[in-house]
């Protein structure tokens, strides 16, 4: 089967760390046998060679100069930062579409064009499956997947109402729909009047055994909080602050903050307020190594999500399914698709988004039984190699074009 996987952003060199899951999702697919491959938009015209073994088209979109819309950052982020960007949504949209239609009419063409983000970028699968219809011969019958990743519908709810024809049009015109957790699937139901598959991602983190165990949490050396992700707003990072000055009334706790992003200033001005630099550690990006080592360090995982300025929060929460595969016990708010890893009491806890005193309650109470946290966590370990495996993932996502291929023919 040919899949091309239509994306806003693919890693430019071989340490880029943008969507590692995808990168793993495509190369997992090549090793099934499939002939995937990807179309994404240039960054400053390039890059010229491939630093994946994964076969990418670059489309253009402007001078290499101007074309920074993507990869740094989320397009609508850097559209409400600098609206002189918008100027490049129309090269954007025509490039985007011009190269789709080529890959549809390439050699014998894909038989799913995959679309990831479907605002705007169904646009361009159409182009692609109307071209690919139109090549017949030996390819078959060409069909469209639309994936939803939550962020896209909270763009549209919030700030971008006129594109609401557009995401409706999205999830009406695909042969199949899928979803990244049960709470983006119920939206884009709702939305669609359409059923949809809900196929989450996998880490792309190796997990070759869970991490050592300390001794006790309780003991005089502080308990190492941990968290992983961007440094945006719907992260709710600050949170975890406010959490650890209350957590440390208490007991002696050390908080390690791993990512970067444009919320870090806003992050550090709330480590000075509450005193805590001599506490908290941020490393900024760090290679996968590093970022294992982290795991493995740590005692307790605290994903501490809001809903941000949009309306937008955690779709899913991969670094979840990394924190768990190392077995650490792991404590989430309770909103958007995290509720589908975390099982409260049963694979990790839950918490009320924003509320600080109630997550140091809940880090207290971890710390204060550390043999039955291990347990949950370990009860963590094995949902996550059940149900969010890339096997799983993989079969899934088969199934979905399965269904798509059947709704084309």
């Amino acid at each position: 089967m040919r899949v091309t996987h239509i994306v806003t952003a693919f890693p430019r060199s071989a340490d880029d760390p943008i969507t590692p899951w995808l990168v793993e999702l495509v190369r997992r697919q090549r090793e099934r046998g499939l002939d995937a491959r990807v179309l994404a938009p240039a960054y400053r015209g390039g890059p010229a060679a491939e630093p994946l073994p994964i076969p990418v088209r670059r489309f253009r979109y402007a001078p290499a100069a101007w074309e920074t819309l993507t990869h740094d950052e989320t397009v609508p982020d850097r559209l409400r930062r600098k609206r002189r960007y918008g100027a490049l949504l129309p090269g954007y949209l025509l490039g985007g579409y011009r190269a789709a239609a080529q890959e549809g009419r390439r050699g014998l063409g894909p038989h799913v064009a995959h679309v990831h983000w479907p605002v705007p970028h169904a646009l361009f699968g159409s182009s692609l499956r109307r071209a690919a219809r139109k090549a017949g011969g030996e390819a078959g019958p060409a069909a469209l997947v639309c994936s939803f990743y939550s962020a896209e519908l909270s763009w549209v709810r919030s700030s971008l109402p006129w594109l609401h024809s557009l995401l409706v049009w999205s999830i009406r015109t695909a042969d199949a729909v899928t979803a990244i957790s049960r709470s983006t699937a119920s939206q884009v139901e709702a939305l669609g009047e359409r059923s949809v598959r809900v196929v989450p991602y996998g880490s792309a983190l190796a997990d070759d055994g869970s991490g050592p165990e300390r001794e006790a949490l309780t003991s005089e050396e502080p308990i190492r909080l941990l968290f992983v992700g961007r440094l945006v707003q719907r992260k709710g990072v600050e949170v975890l602050v406010r959490a650890l000055k209350a957590l440390r009334r208490e007991m002696p706790a050390q908080l390690t903050i791993v990512g970067e992003g444009e919320w870090r200033p806003a992050i550090e001005a709330v480590i000075a307020e509450c005193q805590l630099s001599e506490h908290v550690t941020l490393t900024g990006r760090v290679p996968s190594e590093q970022l294992r080592s982290q795991y493995e360090a740590a005692d307790v995982f605290v994903l501490p999500a809001v809903l941000d300025a949009m309306g937008d929060t955690e779709g899913l929460g991969v670094v979840l399914m990394e924190a768990l595969g190392f077995e650490r016990p792991v404590i989430a708010s309770e909103v958007g698709g995290i509720v589908d890893i975390v099982r409260h009491g049963e694979t990790g806890w839950l918490v009320p988004p924003g509320d600080a005193e109630a997550l140091a309650k809940r880090i207290l109470q971890v710390a204060a039984d550390p043999a039955a946290s291990r347990s949950v966590a370990r009860r963590g370990r094995q949902w996550i190699r059940e149900e969010f495996s890339w096997s799983s993932v993989l079969d899934r996502t088969d199934e979905a074009y399965a269904e798509a291929l059947e709704n084309a023919g």
